[in-house]
């Protein structure tokens, strides 16, 4: 019988041996020897067309790629990679996770693979800073996770990105929201509304971010600030992409956010995309929204859009010693529209909720619900059925439409 990680394993020491390592070898060059050794064995096992090839690419990628992770990465049904330890790796595939049947030869190859990724991006991980974000050079998320935080070995999680970002439409398709939904937020990101996602972890944020911000007219001069790279916006010719930075191994060098988010300001922008705010950043992208640059967007996590302003509030708190009504009305101010979305019992990704920041009143924020997800009774076997219905309820903030000139009946 055929056993691949066994085989590769023992042609990558043979190979190994036969590298002068002190030399650059090219691409094709490794290729070709590595093609060669498979074919000299071949002639001692036989080995069908199909497994030649899996073993050739097998020992490629444990020089050149990602080792056991570069079939899964290569996959495009697999949309999750998840690192437990060495031994034990995790995919999901269309919402369903299941346990691989790969591993890493040894914690140190776990650890190499790591260090190539995070190295990629000019990111450090170590036992001093286990922590990281970083990204592959398709836009995938990774996150590591390092001892002795992590208790059974090194941890890795890899979100994959379709190559091509889904569009609005695409995600009508796919139930997540309506046509009537999508072409209400299509003329509120033309007239400049500043929109804020919010959602779990998994319900497709950033996936939506894209999505809608491709519905920004390319005239405009568009910038991203993201931790880790990961919007691809095909249709905005003038963009500028940021990404933060963490301090080197002497504590210099960092770029958070906050710092991105003023920088930005003198860049002349026309719209300001922050991907994600988890902090004290919440009142810098705040201020941006207050300061011209409507038709903003950004995301945060909350389990429902009431959640999200409670959250928001939270998160400018812990940046300055603010009034909290002075903030809920910078919220009300600057933020129009909140987005909500949802991974569900069937781990479908749908829009709950699209509702208007209507004011502040008896200090609370008050939301006027304009789209809710209405689940159908003929939910069945596991499968939730529904639509993103109109609430009846009218937008009041009709100002900018008018400045569009466009009419406030939407």
């Amino acid at each position: 019988m055929f056993e691949l990680e066994s085989a590769a394993a023992g042609l990558k020491a043979d190979i190994a041996e036969r590298i002068d390592f002190s030399q650059s070898i090219s691409d094709d060059d490794l290729l070709v020897l590595i093609e060669d050794a498979v074919f000299a064995r071949a002639d001692k096992a036989v080995l069908t067309a199909t497994q030649k090839r899996r073993l050739i690419q097998r020992v490629y990628h444990s020089f050149r790629g990602y080792d056991v992770l570069q079939p899964l990465i290569d996959d495009p049904t697999i949309t999750e990679i998840m690192v437990n330890s060495h031994e034990e790796i995790f995919i999901e595939r269309e919402g369903q996770v299941s346990l691989c049947p790969v591993r890493f030869e040894s914690k140190e190859k776990l650890e190499d693979v790591i260090q190539a990724i995070v190295a990629k991006v000019n990111r450090v991980v170590n036992e001093a800073s286990p922590i990281v974000d970083a990204r592959l050079k398709d836009g995938s998320r990774v996150n590591v996770v390092l001892p002795p935080i992590a208790l059974k070995g090194p941890a890795m999680t890899i979100r994959k990105f379709p190559e091509q970002p889904l569009t609005m439409e695409g995600l009508v398709r796919r139930g997540a929201i309506s046509e009537e939904a999508v072409r209400f937020l299509e003329t509120l990101v033309r007239a400049k509304y500043n929109i804020f996602i919010s959602g779990g972890t998994g319900s497709g944020k950033t996936t939506f971010l894209n999505a809608l911000s491709q519905c920004i007219p390319p005239d405009e001069r568009v910038i991203t600030i993201e931790d880790s790279a990961e919007l691809q916006l095909k249709t905005v010719p003038n963009l500028i992409s940021l990404e933060t930075r963490n301090a080197n191994t002497e504590g210099r060098g960092e770029m958070p956010m906050r710092e991105l988010i003023k920088s930005s300001l003198r860049m002349r922008p026309n719209r300001i995309i922050v991907g994600e705010v988890r902090g004290a950043e919440a009142l810098d992208m705040l201020q941006a929204m207050n300061t011209g640059h409507d038709g903003s967007l950004s995301t945060g996590h909350a389990n429902s859009a009431a959640d999200m302003m409670s959250r928001l509030e939270t998160m400018v708190l812990s940046g300055i010693g603010l009034d909290v009504g002075v903030i809920r009305k910078q919220i009300f101010s600057a933020i129009d529209i909140l987005v909500h979305l949802s991974r569900l019992r069937d781990k479908s990704r749908k829009v709950m909720e699209i509702s208007e920041i209507a004011g502040v009143a008896d200090g609370e924020m008050v939301l006027n619900p304009l789209f809710r997800f209405m689940e159908t009774a003929d939910s069945s076997g596991g499968r939730v059925s529904g639509k993103l219905m109109p609430t009846g309820n009218r937008l009041q903030r009709t100002f900018k439409l008018q400045l569009a000139g466009l009419s406030p009946d939407i």
